[in-house]
């Protein structure tokens, strides 16, 4: 009998407590628009934060209250943002392609290191350790951040010591460039046009050159060959102007430590280890 009762008490405050929350559940219902359901769909539920949201639902959420475009879903790209944007009964722009890139092409064959670091693979903590293991207190560190960040393996790191951007992955989503801590990576809309200055540091031309054989040694040879005047000095650093360069190329032949590169024609990984070969070869 007692254990018939236990179970009869145990049975009824089940039954009380399940009438419990199915009262609460109907009367703290939240409505959800169908739109939302319908938009987390299309879109790629990768939860990156692109677009500004904690997530896709969020975003989802956003779009349609009137508070985020229907192209904010970066890694979606144009595909996803025509979607949102047949959903929601808008119309949309066309989206230019972003592509990270990297504004620094000090290899291990190119930029000295101050000391060997064996510490934890993290580019922000072994910055913290006098400054980093570079000459360069601005290069690139090559311990990974930047592709543990990337949710679309968008990046490698190759065996020059540097990340190398996969461009027919990469979204454009800039998660890569926020978790670097010197600030080396870039979102830029994808060009077949344009040079850029692939150095970062701002010291003056001796130090660079001593810690670095491809920075900008700020000897403004550049700035007074550009036709376009598309090119200022900025803090001991050349910065271009890419809606004022027309690719014609003549500070690339200008610059004595070859910083400046073509955008379609960053240096490779492969042209980096070639140039590391080389420099073996004529050190033998």
């Amino acid at each position: 009998m007692l254990i018939i009762s236990a179970i009869a008490a145990l049975g009824l405050i089940g039954l009380i407590f399940g009438l419990f929350l199915a009262t609460a559940a109907r009367v703290f219902a939240v409505d959800t628009d169908p739109r939302v359901e319908a938009l987390k769909d299309v879109l790629p539920g990768v939860n990156c934060g692109a677009c500004g949201y904690a997530g896709c639902v969020n975003f989802a959420e956003a779009v349609v209250h009137g508070e985020a475009p229907a192209n904010g879903c970066v890694p979606g790209g144009e595909d996803t943002a025509k979607d949102v944007a047949t959903l929601m009964g808008q119309e949309v722009s066309e989206s230019i392609p972003l592509v990270a890139t990297l504004f620094c092409i000090g290899s291990y064959a190119k930029a000295a290191d101050r000391f060997i670091y064996d510490g934890v693979e993290d580019c922000a903590v072994a910055s913290e350790l006098n400054g980093g293991f570079k000459s360069c207190n601005y290069g690139c560190l090559g311990l990974g951040n930047c592709v543990r960040a990337c949710p679309f393996e968008a990046i490698r790191m190759g065996l020059h010591g540097l990340p190398v951007v996969d461009k027919d992955k990469c979204s454009g989503c800039g998660l890569c460039a926020k978790t670097c801590p010197r600030d080396l990576i870039k979102i830029l809309p994808l060009s077949e046009q344009g040079h850029l200055v692939l150095c970062s540091s701002h010291d003056r031309g001796k130090s660079v050159s001593k810690a670095c054989e491809v920075g900008c040694i700020a000897c403004k040879a550049c700035v007074k060959v550009c036709p376009q005047e598309a090119i200022e000095m900025e803090d001991n650093l050349a910065v271009i102007d890419l809606e004022k360069c027309d690719d014609c190329g003549k500070c690339v032949e200008k610059c004595p430590p070859g910083t400046i590169h073509r955008f379609s024609a960053i240096p490779s990984e492969e042209e980096a280890l070639a140039s590391a070969s080389e420099a073996v070869s004529e050190t033998a």
